[in-house]
């Protein structure tokens, strides 16, 4: 494990820019609690959450101040994050993950109420902005923070490839599909990765299709 610098663009994270990270606290007893959650980067030590009120992670940085951000491409340590309650033995003693590429530990600096009306999951969405401070910054292999903007490029250029072989609903709803992708990148993505979608848009449109 290497201690660097606290500058997350050694991690690959552009301000302004969200990443998909996996987030631990623990509660004044002690438990420990691990989540999906994404990261916008504010700044080379500073960053984002916008956490939904009830979750254990926004309960534990209220009442703790602070909390670790796991920098992990593994599928597995994702999901059992969500659906499962990991067991302590997954944990290093400093509150990081065992097994991640790399991770970053952050003070919280301000707590700002958040409301949007158009949160999907709720008709009124009641969260908690929080901005930290990075405090220090491990990284255990050579890692780039991962943003799933990428993914959705690489979703869009298959089903791209696949425009000229299929017509109809299937059609429409690689459509609606793009849309939807397209409206995600900008708003997540990366440089590259809005660059790419606009690249597809303009084939896109080329192709006759309203976008």
């Amino acid at each position: 494990m290497i201690n660097m610098e606290i500058d997350l663009s050694l991690i690959g994270m552009e301000k302004g820019r969200q990443y998909e990270t996996i987030i631990t606290t623990q509660n004044s007893d002690g438990v420990k609690n691990a989540a999906p959650i994404g990261v916008l980067c504010s700044g080379p030590d500073t960053i984002l959450n916008r956490i939904f009120k009830g979750s254990h992670t926004l309960d534990n940085i209220i009442s703790q101040k602070e909390f670790v951000v796991n920098i992990t491409h593994s599928p597995e340590l994702f999901t059992s994050s969500l659906l499962e309650t990991l067991d302590d033995s997954c944990y290093n003693e400093d509150l990081s993950l065992k097994g991640c590429d790399a991770y970053f530990k952050c003070n919280a600096i301000s707590f700002t109420e958040a409301v949007k009306q158009s949160d999907p999951i709720k008709k009124k969405g009641e969260a908690i902005i929080i901005k930290s401070k990075v405090v220090e910054l491990n990284v255990n292999k050579d890692t780039m923070a991962f943003n799933r903007g990428f993914g959705y490029v690489i979703e869009s250029l298959t089903n791209f490839s696949r425009f000229d072989l299929i017509d109809g609903e299937l059609k429409e709803f690689y459509i609606k599909r793009f849309k939807e992708t397209y409206r995600v990148v900008n708003k997540v993505g990366t440089k590259d990765d809005i660059k790419a979608m606009h690249k597809i848009k303009k084939e896109l449109k080329a192709k006759g299709h309203d976008l």
